[in-house]
């Protein structure tokens, strides 16, 4: 065989083994683009959407997430003011006018507290609020509760109405019965004095005491009657059964009604300062919202003072007042929350 045959058979075998290689690629990259997915089995479906939708036994990731979202908006409505008010409390007056200061201040300011608490006498009408709102409400509770418990458990001619009197003064503005309600209070000779907010709570007529009236309604009407009946075998009358049976179950309804009424006594300076500061004449009795209201006054007396060292009103002063008027009852809030939400979770006794 020469050597032209050599090359040319050479030639032929490189040029068919490249014919090969070629061809063996076209199936490869064939077989990639007709590849077909994996198809999933019942059980891998059954998982997926037990992952998304959940089951009797686990709330799924949507509902989840859809309720976290919720709750992180919400929560950030409500969180958003007291931040800025705790961050404009510790500010000076050169971090209020430096448009590059918007939350963390340059240094922390305590003093605005301390001017702010002396202007408003802090710890005395400290003592004073918590005597307002609190006796009112200690009364709202055990008087609400002994109405919503006789509206339960017993039958009377008129009960009805009652109840229909009982919404109607829930829905009726307080406004239509101020003025005969200052009139009645000044007929009685307890105008400018604690009693204006005693006697109501006392006779279960307190601030908003309606609804209170129908929380104790409903929680009472929870309670078993054989429970009720059990007792008075055991020779219980109507008033031990109400103290050792139907009270101890309501716990979650005075928890709530102690709460409530007493941020709406502790927030309502109207009231206050009509029935219990006095319009005319004034009287010791006044609380830390009244006080802020007139916060500018008072302060304005307060840096007259001699050696009071005090600096001009500013934001971070009304800010520093404002957020020691509502700390009582964010502290209160923190304490009691969780007895609160353990109270309502041991809630599970339905009536017959």
């Amino acid at each position: 065989m020469t050597a032209l045959e050599i090359t040319k058979s050479n030639s032929e075998t490189t040029k068919s083994s490249s014919e090969i290689t070629k061809g063996n690629s076209k199936a490869a990259s064939r077989e990639k683009w007709n590849w077909k997915p994996h198809k999933l089995t019942d059980v891998e479906k059954d998982k997926i959407k037990k992952f998304f939708m959940g089951s009797r036994e686990k709330e799924g990731f949507l509902k989840q997430f859809v309720v976290y979202a919720l709750l992180i908006c919400i929560g950030f409505i409500y969180l958003y003011p007291i931040l800025y008010m705790f961050s404009s409390s510790l500010m000076t007056l050169d971090d209020l006018l430096d448009t590059s200061i918007n939350w963390i201040p340059s240094s922390f300011n305590f003093k605005n507290y301390a001017q702010a608490g002396s202007s408003m006498n802090f710890w005395p009408v400290l003592g004073l609020s918590i005597i307002i709102a609190g006796i009112p409400t200690l009364l709202n509770v055990l008087s609400c509760s002994i109405v919503g418990y006789g509206l339960a458990r017993f039958e009377f001619p008129g009960k009805k109405i009652m109840m229909g009197i009982i919404i109607f003064t829930f829905i009726l503005p307080s406004q239509v019965t101020m003025i005969p309600t200052y009139v009645l209070y000044s007929n009685l000779k307890i105008l400018s004095t604690l009693w204006a907010f005693i006697v109501p709570s006392l006779l279960a007529q307190g601030i908003n005491a309606s609804i209170f009236i129908l929380i104790f309604y409903q929680f009472f009407k929870q309670v078993p009657k054989v429970l009720i009946e059990a007792a008075q075998i055991d020779g219980a009358g109507y008033f031990k059964s109400f103290v050792r049976i139907s009270l101890p179950s309501a716990a979650p309804a005075i928890l709530t009604v102690f709460l409530f009424s007493f941020v709406w006594y502790w927030n309502n300076s109207y009231l206050t300062r009509m029935y219990v500061s006095g319009v005319m004449t004034q009287s010791k009795w006044t609380t830390l919202v009244v006080q802020l209201q007139k916060f500018a006054t008072n302060f304005s007396t307060y840096a007259q003072t001699e050696a009071s060292g005090a600096t001009t009103l500013n934001e971070s002063i009304s800010m520093a007042g404002t957020m020691l008027s509502i700390l009582p009852i964010l502290l209160m809030y923190f304490v009691l929350q969780r007895y609160f939400v353990e109270s309502i979770d041991r809630v599970g006794i339905t009536g017959e």
